[in-house]
């Protein structure tokens, strides 16, 4: 790198025998070793509750008296001794690989993603997308990859969500403290904000870069709040996500272009270049146009740059892909495209897409043309994927389309509940960990006895009543919502009925009130006094999908009708916390995608590997998962041609499977003890058959060997 200099914040005056919290702290490592963790609520849980998990503005906060006590605690000094032990040791390349990858340090990997979702205490990410780019970073972490990070810091987030009496979906704007959270801020030599510049025909733009340290793999964020900009401009990177389409582009010229920049400015020369989904696709045109300033053509620069990029897609449908009209490509990159190509129109066929309303310039469209590595997210979705895409190569058969398939996976450091992890350290060996994608280690599952995995399981169900009950005390106590609304955050829940849960982005073709299809049938299970039902939802629609919001309405008002007995709830402003709760503490994951709209889903995954049982139409992930004995597939054989018949077909059986097997495999089978025998077998083969397959240290392995291996010859 250039001479950048660091500047990590140290000014939490913490006692000497301590101090290296503060380092801990700036280095998200901690947020995926739950024993990190605890070295800092065991200072002060409740102000670490107070201030969501947020490490620097807890060491800010917390009282002296509190520190000192823990200096003088034994216990403490050992778990902090311990902590810091595996700190040095996974923060550093060591020689010895988790995965034999066979890279140099030099066969470096750019990852490219407009959202990075880490942890709560740094909100800059709306949902899936970002979630499974801090998996992939942690992983790389884990794994020793060399590979380094570009995305937006979105000083306002995404939002916080509140649903009012009515069930309508309100946001909440607000603005991040960036000096209380881990993120680092970057300065040139002269002691000047490091910086990048994009030209527009009418402007120049700046943007800062800020630091987040995951592990050992660096992640650089470009922010637009810079004093140079115009009001206008400080806020391009305020928010994700933004409808307007002038404000897309620019944010995709930002990441693109200015990403490429940056790692110049840094003098870090990727081998690969990787985009998950086609936002950041404008860093093929930077990159093209550095060739072609040394002499090249543009069609010479295009067969070069395509050898080491990488192109991730995860939309099913057209749609569902950013692309913009050609008016608003000519007016941005009126100057830039004689820089590359001989005329204008060369310039708009790079990308171009044909529609009802003209031609378009479509993000995923460049990246797959200027890619010579591109896979889908499942191999369901592959082969959607190629279907969708097989006019870009003109071929009538869709299995000739070159579009592979990495299946996702979560990362179960970050995933996996602390007691379950320690489970799996007793009866799957200590080094289960390294060894988690290899299925003879998993085996030993059987070997958890039933009523340690069922213990473990409860406390986790506990857990998250309880914190279900402490948020709906807060929002009372607040005094700004009904006492119906407290019903429905859930406070009449309990931890011995069949549990199930239902968390996502609130999209139409996600079906959220598919299961209120049948509503008469639906208040037999969850009434039943001797069997009863409980569902949680969660989940936001974006700001300006409106169906998606009358879809919480829907389910909201059903929630808060007195005839389901305070069986169903809903938790607002769904974030990485309230996922983990959910995810680990309920009996049943349901998934109700209209097939074949799922590209992958990785929350039924994580679920998964907590023993938690999955519940889903056969799309995405669970198409490839499913077995017969580790879930239950819903519909698995009725497609019918309209939707509202497949709706009624996939509620019908998603009712009759709920009836018929869930119920009574929860209730029957019971022991003395009130174990439930059977169930417990089918948590077993879920984690025994799902764990090895759907974790990210399998997807990086296939990464490295289908995506980067292959891009990883070296440009000329």
């Amino acid at each position: 790198m250039s001479k950048i200099i660091y500047k990590i914040p140290n000014n939490f005056q913490l006692p000497r025998r301590i101090e290296r919290l503060g380092e801990m702290a700036n280095n998200l490592w901690w947020t995926w070793h739950p024993d990190a963790e605890k070295l800092f609520t065991l200072i002060d849980p409740v102000l670490w509750e107070s201030i969501y998990h947020n490490p620097i503005s807890f060491l800010k906060k917390v009282e002296r008296q509190k520190l000192n006590l823990v200096v003088n605690s034994k216990d403490y000094l050992g778990r902090y001794d311990q902590q810091l032990e595996m700190f040095d040791r996974d923060i550093k390349r060591e020689p010895k690989k988790i995965i034999d990858h066979g890279l140099s340090e030099d066969d470096l990997i750019a990852y490219f993603s407009f959202e990075f979702g880490m942890h709560e205490s740094l909100p800059v990410y709306a949902g899936g997308l970002g979630i499974l780019s801090g998996d992939h970073l942690k992983e790389a972490s884990d794994s020793h990859i060399p590979l380094v990070a570009v995305g937006f810091i979105y000083n306002e987030g995404y939002f916080s969500q509140r649903i009012t009496e009515d069930g309508w979906q309100e946001i909440r704007d607000y603005k991040l403290n960036l000096a209380e959270m881990p993120v680092i801020p970057l300065y040139t030599e002269d002691e000047q904000f490091l910086t990048i510049k994009l030209e527009l025909p009418d402007r120049d733009i700046e943007a800062r870069v800020w630091l987040v340290q995951v592990g050992n793999v660096p992640l650089f964020l470009l922010d637009t709040n810079v004093e140079t900009n115009t009001p206008e401009d400080r806020k391009l990177s305020a928010r994700l996500y933004r409808s307007d389409p002038e404000i897309r582009l620019i944010q995709e010229m930002l990441i693109g272009i200015g990403g490429v920049r940056l790692l110049r400015k840094l003098n870090i020369c990727p081998a690969v270049w990787h985009m998950n989904e086609g936002h950041s696709a404008f860093l093929i045109l930077e990159r093209m146009r550095e060739f072609v300033v040394d002499g090249m053509t543009c069609e010479e620069a295009g067969e070069v740059v395509k050898q080491s990029n990488v192109f991730t897609t995860h939309t099913p449908v057209p749609a569902g892909n950013d692309q913009f009209p050609v008016w608003l490509i000519e007016k941005y990159y009126s100057v830039y495209w004689q820089q590359l190509c001989k005329d204008k129109q060369s310039f708009i066929d790079l990308a171009k897409q044909k529609s009802t309303y003209g031609d378009l310039f479509s993000m995923p469209v460049l990246a797959l043309r200027f890619s010579n590595q591109r896979n889908a997210v499942s191999e369901l979705h592959g082969m959607t994927a190629r279907s969708m895409w097989k006019e870009l190569w003109h071929q009538d058969n869709a299995d000739n389309v070159p579009i592979q398939h990495v299946t996702n996976g979560v990362h179960m450091g970050t995933w996996v509940a602390r007691r379950m992890s320690h489970l799996f350290d007793q009866y799957l060996g200590q080094d289960w960990y390294q060894f988690m994608s290899d299925p003879g280690r998993w085996a030993n599952i059987d070997d958890i006895p039933d009523a340690e995995l069922w213990a473990v399981h409860m406390h986790l169900k506990r857990k998250l009543i309880y914190f279900m009950n402490e948020r709906a005390r807060k929002q009372w106590a607040s005094g700004f919502i009904h006492s119906n609304q407290v019903i429905a955050s859930g406070v009449l829940l309990e931890p011995y009925s069949l549990t199930i849960g239902f968390a996502r982005r609130f999209a139409t073709y996600k079906r959220a009130n598919l299961i209120f299809n049948d509503i008469e049938r639906l208040l037999a299970s969850i009434k039943d006094p001797h069997r009863p039902v409980q569902i949680i939802f969660a989940g936001k629609a974006h700001p300006a999908d409106e169906p998606g919001k009358l879809l919480i309405q829907q389910v909201y008002r059903m929630v808060k009708d007195y005839n389901v007995a305070g069986r169903l709830a809903f938790l607002e402003d769904y974030d990485i916390n309230v996922a983990r709760y959910l995810v680990q503490g309920v009996d049943v994951w349901l998934n109700t995608p209209l097939l074949p709209n799922e590209a992958s889903g990785t929350s039924g995954m994580k679920a998964a590997m907590n023993g938690v049982l999955n519940f889903s139409i056969l799309d995405g992930w669970w198409h490839e998962a499913y077995n017969g004995r580790n879930g239950w597939a819903i519909a698995p054989e009725n497609r019918v041609d309209k939707s509202e018949m497949q709706d009624f077909s996939d509620a019908h059986s998603l009712y009759s499977i709920l009836e018929n097997e869930i119920v009574p495999l929860y209730y029957s089978e019971r022991t003395k003890d009130n174990i439930p025998l059977g169930w417990i077998s089918r948590m077993k083969e879920s984690i025994r058959t799902l764990a090895p397959q759907f974790n990210t240290r399998r997807m990086l392995k296939e990464y490295m060997d289908l995506m980067y291996k292959p891009a990883m010859k070296k440009e000329s």
